[in-house]
């Protein structure tokens, strides 16, 4: 992607943060403490360097003034990767956002989230508000989070080797090993424990803030992502063209809508 944006943003050394029950969480910050802060949350089996800075997106918020705080998410990236299913419920994912948020000293923020990133920011923004000023939600919602995923493919391959014959489960098993350091038995441990209890976002319950919802033209979830945004009382959606799931967060129309976006506030 290097030949394609010259001017990517750096990677800075992670600075960890702590869980509640112990675990490291990775995050990376660019531009200054005193301009609005836009926390990035990437998707399953990605990492902030894959879906943030390899795209452009740090680059052009940080171009438009923005501060940008970039997360990996349990499991992912630099931060620890458990491989029990229980670390994995949607309120340790959102407890991981608050406690980074505190850290750094911050009571709201602008979100960005994509994919698993944009289920765990819709579920901030529901149950702690007051962190959330507005959102960039793209690739919501996936069908149950990761539901379509075979679970023993997916553990057979990564303990055994086992050829995955689902075609749905190759796809995620061939994305998890495109990113350099996944951990397959963390990412599969990831989409066991986010089916303990955590159905799709609650649309009788939609967030308040103003939301952007962003999905891919060829994505099979568009529909679905436009009556998201139908049923949040302050939604907004754009639709990518040309973008699938896994290559809509490279699209530069979405980048152009979400720092637009954010400048509103």
């Amino acid at each position: 992607m290097d030949a394609a944006f010259p001017a990517l943003t750096e990677m800075p050394d992670p600075q960890f943060v702590m869980s509640a029950e112990g675990h490291r969480v990775a995050t990376y910050s660019w531009g200054d403490d005193d301009l609005p802060t836009v926390l990035c949350v990437h998707g399953f089996a990605s990492s902030c360097r894959d879906n943030w800075v390899n795209t452009g997106w740090v680059r052009d918020l940080t171009r438009a003034g923005f501060r940008v705080l970039g997360v990996d998410q349990r499991g992912h990236g630099a931060s620890d990767k458990p491989h029990e299913p229980e670390a994995y419920g949607m309120e340790a994912l959102t407890g991981d956002l608050i406690a980074v948020l505190d850290t750094y000293l911050l009571d709201s923020v602008l979100y960005a989230g994509y994919s698993l990133g944009a289920r765990v920011g819709w579920q901030l923004a529901v149950n702690a508000p007051e962190h959330v000023e507005r959102a960039v939600l793209g690739g919501i919602p996936d069908g149950r989070p990761l539901a379509r995923l075979q679970i023993e493919q997916a553990r057979a391959y990564a303990d055994q080797g086992t050829p995955v014959d689902d075609p749905v489960t190759r796809n995620y098993v061939t994305l998890a090993e495109r990113v350099p350091g996944n951990d397959l038995r963390a990412l599969v441990a990831l989409a066991e424990g986010m089916r303990l209890g955590d159905a799709d976002p609650d649309v009788a319950h939609p967030p308040q803030q103003t939301i952007l919802f962003a999905t891919g033209s060829e994505d099979a979830i568009l529909e679905r992502s436009r009556l998201l945004a139908d049923a949040t009382p302050h939604g907004e959606f754009v639709e990518l063209p040309d973008r699938h799931h896994f290559n809509a967060p490279g699209s530069r129309v979405f980048r152009q809508a979400a720092v637009e976006f954010f400048g509103q506030r």
